[in-house]
């Protein structure tokens, strides 16, 4: 017979294990990747024709913070084994059934597997306040869609390439730089996020004042989205299109604005970004570390791209002081505009001949 002391030792030892092990659920559950449900659309509502050599679903996959992404896969039909994958998004405020998904389906044509992804805070995908942009957040986009395709069962894990188009290309570098299962990364049309939101176009804000005031301006909005309860959005493509706006502009009208390429949850198409939502750019320098990316890099713009010194400048430091210069190129398309690399601008300006041999290249066996 067990003494009061014994009893009660042994219960309080009883309770501390029992403790522990709610702590311990409680720890899991709290870390736990759990996908929210989204409401996705499943009538065919891209800017793109349907193929019919591939075949098409939607899936969602998690980020490292929690929010659920949503893509559409494609795979070719009737293939066999497992395949090297690629992830796709961008450009920068546009959505997966636009650009994003037309490269998808087309490299799928050819034999890979892919996914077209909206990323945090857009299109379908998860994520509030809605329209919103982080470096750090988008480039784990990115690699969440890394995670996704590494444990697909007809995807070979070792064989994965990302690509991102317009803002995307800035992001698709940084988490090349990041992440070592990626083996091959294109840019296309590319702009370094960071560079535009710090310094303006073509550099012509490039100096401490301007960013400073530029600082102010983002600064006292926040004060007044948080005194007012909510965040103001910043505006799409600007409509109506001024007379004298510059080229490239009318050219983003062209697409964004037109039945080529409008599409209803794009914000490019609509009223665009919060007005702080690409406020932490200004501080955080995407392409800090390009130079390290050890894997395959292929660069494409555009010739008479107003964006094209973001591609000119990336390859530069990429194939410049280190020792991972030898698999980094650049192509530029002759007579080709930024926007005629988001659908081929009427004239098959995108070169899937390129990108097929790229990443057969890079994602053999």
């Amino acid at each position: 017979m067990q003494s009061p002391t014994t009893a009660f030792l042994a219960g309080a030892l009883l309770l501390a294990v029992n403790l522990h092990a709610e702590n311990q659920r409680t720890k899991i559950m709290n870390n736990n990747i759990t996908p929210q449900k989204l409401v996705l659309t499943q009538e065919w509502d891209k800017t793109f024709p349907k193929s019919d050599k591939v075949n098409h679903r939607k899936v969602t996959f998690v980020n490292r913070y929690g929010i659920t992404l949503a893509a559409d896969l494609y795979e070719p039909k009737n293939a066999a084994g497992k395949l090297a994958a690629i992830a796709v998004s961008g450009p920068f405020g546009a959505v997966k059934e636009q650009c994003s998904g037309l490269y998808a389906q087309t490299l799928a044509e050819r034999g890979f597997l892919t996914i077209a992804f909206d990323p945090s805070f857009t299109g379908e995908s998860g994520g509030t306040p809605r329209r919103m942009a982080s470096p750090d957040i988008n480039t784990e986009d990115f690699q969440a869609a890394v995670d996704f395709l590494s444990t697909q069962p007809n995807v070979d894990s070792e064989r994965i390439g990302i690509l991102g188009i317009c803002g995307w290309g800035g992001l698709a570098l940084n988490a090349a730089a990041l992440d070592t299962r990626i083996k091959a990364t294109v840019a296309s049309t590319m702009y370094n996020m960071s560079r535009v939101n710090a310094n303006g176009y073509f550099d012509a804000a490039d100096n401490e004042k301007a960013r400073y005031e530029t600082r102010q301006k983002l600064n006292a909005q926040r004060t007044k989205e948080y005194a007012q309860g909510f965040y103001e959005q910043g505006g799409g493509v600007v409509e109506p299109l001024p007379a004298d706006a510059p080229k490239f502009v009318k050219d983003y009208y062209d697409y964004y604005k037109t039945p080529r390429g409008y599409h209803k949850r794009s914000g490019n198409s609509n009223d665009g970004w919060t007005v702080t939502g690409t406020m932490s750019f200004l501080n955080q320098p995407i392409l800090a570390y390009s130079r390290e990316i050890r894997s395959a890099v292929l660069l494409i713009h555009g010739e008479n791209a107003h964006s094209r010194y973001f591609s000119e400048d990336a390859y530069r430091d990429m194939s410049s002081y280190t020792d991972y210069r030898d698999n980094k190129e650049l192509l530029i398309v002759p007579g080709a505009s930024h926007t005629d690399l988001y659908d081929g601008g009427g004239k098959n300006a995108i070169p899937f001949d390129k990108l097929d041999r790229f990443f057969t290249e890079h994602l053999k066996k």
